[in-house]
């Protein structure tokens, strides 16, 4: 698993923190930085919470090419 670019990528276009989308999805900043670091593998509600947060679908955020 390597790191998620594309969230952080998705983040930022919102001009939104880790703490920011944390606390939209209910888990903590920490644990956002290590999903993005690709050090946490996130349960499928949360990278549901972190797609429809971000305006995106599963495939754009956690699809690897």
């Amino acid at each position: 698993m390597g790191k998620n670019l594309k969230i952080k990528v998705a983040r930022a276009a919102l001009d939104m923190t880790q703490k920011d989308l944390a606390e939209a999805v209910g888990v903590t900043r920490q644990t956002m930085n290590a999903v993005e670091k690709g050090e946490y593998n996130p349960t499928l509600k949360l990278c549901v919470s972190i797609c429809k947060v971000l305006g995106k679908t599963l495939d754009e955020l956690f699809w690897e090419d």
